[in-house]
């Protein structure tokens, strides 16, 4: 028991000063989360709900960390057989407010990405916001986590000693690493070009390989490209610098759709015409900005007619067509059955 007693005597040993500080900032740790959670729930205050969903776990290691972190600082200059718990308690406080500065920078990419107005028609603004945000995101998390380490390795002599002694070495090795990565450091140049001149945006309709889809990620080497029927096709990112590529909606959202149809020379096309405009004006799938129907071309059984028109996105534009089609096959069907081009070929048997 006076063994015990001792052990907790803080004038001998610092295990009791640094249990009341680790308490006393847990304490403070819980009145400060609290506070954000309450605030959180009162307040229409993006801020503070983002702080309250991103950040308050870490705030429970921070706080006490920074308290006892000073305590074992003031004790160890008195005491300098116990140093060593300062360096410990240094070493999780490095850790830790790398975590929290990690997460801030999280924080504040919810915050930019929730002023972003994605339900517009045109979003082709938001999406360029977006693609840079969560570029520049992740490239400060990777910058902080290199900064985090390095400031851990420099607060102490003997491993600032052996710092000294792999940079003074990797002379040689860097030039291996560098031919190594040479290709992985092309992806991350190829990344932050794109990220700033935006070939392409998150949600961006492209034609890659032949396929139809929408850009889903733009990720620091590489992207994923949403296929149309959920298949997801994975390039490296140099890819778009490197190799030309459709790109549906670089600068406007809207897009021009098409319908084709591949008609007799009987068809009266004016009238076809007539009721495409009837379609379009009953279908809020049409932005009303252009449309047409036109012979584009002959051949000797059949005529192509093409009907074209605009809508807000690709996803619109695609309904679009695909009304447009069913509603003038059927009126073609019901009034005009002689313009189908499989009755021609009947009547010439």
């Amino acid at each position: 028991m006076n063994n015990f007693l001792a052990l907790l005597d803080y004038k001998n040993s610092p295990w009791l000063i640094i249990l009341l500080a680790m308490i006393i900032g847990l304490v403070i740790s819980l009145i400060v989360i609290k506070t954000i959670a309450i605030t959180a729930r009162k307040k229409e205050w993006p801020v503070i709900r983002a702080i309250h969903q991103n950040q308050t776990s870490v705030l429970y290691f921070f706080i006490p960390l920074l308290i006892i972190t000073l305590i074992t600082k003031t004790y160890s200059e008195s005491h300098p057989p116990y140093e060593f718990t300062h360096g410990i308690s240094k070493i999780a406080l490095i850790a830790v407010s790398t975590w929290l500065m990690t997460r801030i920078v999280i924080i504040v990419e919810k915050i930019l990405i929730d002023k972003l107005d994605f339900d517009t028609p045109n979003n082709n603004d938001a999406r360029k916001l977006y693609t840079k945000i969560k570029f520049v995101k992740r490239m400060i998390i990777i910058l902080t986590i290199i900064f985090g380490v390095s400031i851990l390795l420099l607060s102490f002599d003997s491993v600032r000693q052996y710092g000294v002694g792999i940079l003074t070495s990797a002379g040689i090795v860097s030039v291996i690493i560098g031919f190594a990565a040479q290709k992985s450091l092309g992806n991350l140049l190829a990344g932050i070009q794109i990220a700033f001149t935006q070939p392409i945006k998150i949600d961006d309709v492209v034609i890659v390989e032949g396929e139809w889809g929408r850009i889903e990620e733009i990720n620091l080497t590489y992207v994923v490209v949403n296929i149309w029927d959920l298949r997801r096709m994975v390039l490296p990112i140099t890819y778009f610098i490197e190799k030309p590529f459709q790109n549906w909606t670089r600068n406007d959202s809207t897009l021009i759709g098409t319908a084709f149809f591949n008609l007799n020379y009987h068809t009266p096309v004016e009238k076809l015409r007539e009721k495409l405009e009837q379609i379009l004006l009953n279908t809020p799938l049409w932005d009303g900005k252009s449309w047409a129907l036109q012979v584009t071309d002959t051949q000797a059984q059949f005529m192509v007619v093409r009907a074209i028109m605009s809508a807000r996105n690709s996803s619109q534009a695609f309904d679009l067509r695909c009304l447009v089609r069913e509603k003038i096959i059927e009126f073609i069907r019901d009034e005009y059955p002689e313009s189908l081009p499989g009755l021609m070929i009947e009547e010439q048997k």
